[in-house]
């Protein structure tokens, strides 16, 4: 049997098939590497996504506490504002200018934050400027609140000073209408006690005769004239001029005035006066004056003579005339 060299199955060569497998392998390795390398690369940035917005979250929470605290301490410093700058505060009238000077570039601040603060993408360097002005805000505050402060004590002090001013002046008012009165009243004790006296008081009827002596008479109708003397004296009135008046009064209850005029007494009212007998007096020296009163024709009756000086009666007399016998 002749040999013929066949390659059997059993020994048929199992190097193709390997190389297969192994490619197979390697591409099954490859996509696995690709496949793990994917998930590997989304869940790294899934992470990083993660933590960026993890990041923005806290950035966002920061800024919005950072606003909130800006807004607090905005607000805090407008409360101070508001106390100092209120309708009955101490920064009314006589201090406008100093409100007007402070207030002023307060409010410009004031805009400033405002703006700032109610900006929602408002910047990092924005709040931080917004931080910066609150703080200057509330110095100008400090220093408007050391002005007020500085002022209300001042005021205080001139209130106290006006008060003390007022008491006084109302303690001077009160000493001068007690001094007022008291001189009036002294004055009106000098005035009375001024007033002279009179005494020695005679009525003495004269007939003038033909041959210019002159003779006493009774007699009505023969009386050419009543002579009046008396004597003054006192001795407050100073030296000078005085005026005495005489009212006389005939029998039938009217005046022998003769247009004379009428004098205004203290106790008796508005009366016609007879004669005004001007004396010039010497202070402290009894003084005799002597007046006539004439008229056409004397009545029968009683004729009363009073003295008056300064609106008092000082004195007074009676003088009586009677009716003439047939020889008389």
């Amino acid at each position: 049997m002749t040999d013929t060299n066949y390659p059997s199955a059993t020994n048929t060569p199992q190097t193709e098939p390997s190389k297969n497998n192994k490619s197979k392998n390697l591409i099954i390795g490859a996509l696995a590497a690709v496949v793990l390398g994917s998930w590997g690369y989304f869940l790294y940035d899934k992470n990083k996504a993660g933590d960026k917005i993890e990041s923005q979250q806290s950035t966002i929470t920061t800024q919005g506490t950072e606003i909130a605290d800006l807004r607090q301490d905005y607000d805090n410093a407008l409360t101070r504002l508001d106390s100092l700058t209120g309708a009955n505060n101490t920064l009314s009238g006589e201090n406008a200018d100093l409100k007007a000077k402070y207030l002023k570039d307060i409010e410009a601040k004031k805009a400033e934050i405002r703006k700032i603060l109610n900006d929602k993408n408002a910047s990092k360097a924005e709040l931080a400027k917004a931080k910066t002005m609150i703080a200057e805000l509330n110095d100008k505050i400090t220093t408007l609140e050391s002005e007020v402060a500085r002022l209300t004590g001042e005021n205080q002090e001139l209130t106290a000073a006006n008060s003390t001013l007022k008491q006084e002046k109302s303690d001077l008012e009160t000493n001068l209408a007690t001094r007022t009165s008291e001189k009036q009243e002294l004055e009106k004790t000098v005035d009375v006690a001024s007033t002279f006296s009179a005494s020695n008081i005679q009525v003495v009827p004269v007939n003038e005769r033909k041959s210019g002596k002159e003779k006493e008479t009774t007699t009505a109708k023969r009386v050419d004239k009543l002579v009046v003397s008396f004597d003054i004296e006192n001795r407050i009135a100073k030296s000078g001029p005085a005026d005495m008046y005489l009212i006389v009064t005939g029998p039938d209850g009217k005046a022998i005035s003769e247009g004379s005029g009428t004098l205004s007494t203290r106790t008796d009212g508005d009366r016609a006066f007879t004669a005004r007998i001007p004396v010039n007096y010497e202070q402290g020296k009894k003084q005799s004056v002597q007046f006539p009163i004439k008229q056409s024709g004397f009545n029968t009756g009683d004729y009363r003579i009073e003295i008056y000086h300064n609106g008092f009666k000082i004195g007074e007399g009676v003088r009586s005339l009677k009716k003439g016998g047939l020889f008389s």
